[in-house]
């Protein structure tokens, strides 16, 4: 009996158990369905800007003097005077004295040179008149019937042509005692600055001795080696000739002095006639004129004329920047951008697709190029390292 009411109670427990279960199932509150994340990949992406004006060519260069010249004493003797300019880093006008030789042994050849040349003049008047006196005598010898030709000496003729050498030679001397009396000052060739000299008041300098060195300060080059597709975007390249007119093609130097940038401006002179064998690229040359005047402060905030501005100095390494072609329609990226094969991922409605493209010019920070694009486009520029055409991607968090 208390077995079966045992059985009884556990039977019933066991009913209230499910009871309560079904009771909460049939209560509980709807779960919220949550949406699956989508494993689209995110990216991240930057506009498409138009190109307008020439494409900048970029390049580096040294700073070369346009000419340069070795000064050197024409004749021999004593140095009375130096140019306090003519000192390393010192500056000349074209045609300025460089220094002077005494002149004193110089002047006493050009006197002694007109001397003969005076005596000698007067020599060839005294055997011109002994001439004429012979001519008057064998014009009266004939007159009274006699016949025969007088010799060309009884007629002074050697005489003459010997008087008349002897005049030319001392003219020639003459003229080459003044000619050396003209050299005992070194004059500037050209606008220059001293790159070197060693000269110094009562040194004794020779004919052909070299004492200095100039170089022009009207005009220096840089040479920039340039690869082919570089040197391709330069108009007329080839057809340029060196000439101080050929200025069609803008260039600018830009160098740096402490924590300033300074710029120049030049144009393309011309292209070397051959590669250069190292680096198999083409050298160009161009030229700045007057280099010594106040380049151009390239601020942060602006650009100005800076009066204390360095010259562009020979040997300074520089950067140029040349105006090349002028395209219809360009386009520029940034360089992450540009992707290999020389293609850009352009985003539409969060759709990727590879446009193909063609580089015009590569700079630090951007790529210039043609295709199939429109300004402010959305392209990639990171998020995913491969892509095919129709791909989702997501361009916000």
């Amino acid at each position: 009996m208390g077995r079966r009411r045992s059985f009884l109670v556990a039977g019933i427990i066991l009913v209230g158990c499910f009871a309560i279960a079904a009771i909460l199932v049939v209560n509980r509150p709807e779960t919220a369905r949550q949406e699956v994340p989508s494993r689209a990949p995110f990216v991240t992406t930057d506009s498409v800007m138009s190109g307008e004006g020439p494409i900048p060519i970029y390049g580096g260069g040294t700073v070369r003097p346009y000419a340069e010249v070795d000064v050197t004493a024409e004749i021999s003797g004593r140095v009375v005077w130096v140019n306090p300019s003519f000192q390393s880093g010192g500056l000349l006008s074209t045609g300025e004295v460089l220094f002077r030789i005494d002149d004193a042994d110089y002047l006493g050849k050009v006197d002694r040179a007109r001397a003969n040349v005076a005596a000698q003049e007067v020599e060839l008047m005294r055997v011109t008149a002994e001439s004429d006196i012979a001519r008057t005598q064998f014009e009266k010898w004939e007159n009274e019937g006699n016949t025969g030709q007088p010799s060309p000496l009884a007629l002074w003729e050697p005489q003459i042509a010997a008087a008349q050498a002897a005049l030319d030679r001392d003219r020639a001397e003459l003229v080459e005692a003044e000619l050396h009396l003209s050299r005992v000052a070194i004059y500037s060739p050209f606008m220059a600055a001293v790159l070197s000299e060693s000269v110094a008041i009562g040194q004794f300098v020779s004919a052909g001795q070299n004492v200095g060195r100039l170089y022009s300060t009207d005009t220096v080059e840089v040479v920039v080696s340039l690869p082919d597709e570089s040197a391709a975007l330069i108009p007329g390249l080839w057809g340029l000739r060196p000439s101080t007119e050929n200025r069609q093609i803008s260039a600018r130097v830009n160098a740096k002095y402490g924590e300033q940038h300074y710029s120049w401006a030049g144009y393309v002179d011309r292209a070397e006639a051959a590669l250069k064998e190292q680096t198999r690229t083409i050298e160009v040359v161009i030229r700045v004129p007057r280099p010594f005047t106040a380049g151009l402060a390239l601020n942060a905030a602006d650009v100005t004329q800076s009066t204390s501005a360095p010259p562009l100095l020979i040997g300074k390494f520089v950067n140029v920047e040349i105006d090349g072609m002028v395209p219809d329609q360009y386009f520029r990226v940034r360089r992450s951008v540009l992707k290999p094969d020389a293609e850009v991922w352009v985003v539409t409605n969060d759709v990727l697709n590879r446009v193909p493209v063609q580089v015009l010019q590569r700079s630090e920070d951007e790529v210039f190029l043609t295709g199939p694009l429109e300004e402010g486009q959305q392209v990639v520029v990171s998020g995913v390292r491969a892509a095919i055409d129709g791909m989702a991607v997501r361009t916000q968090l």
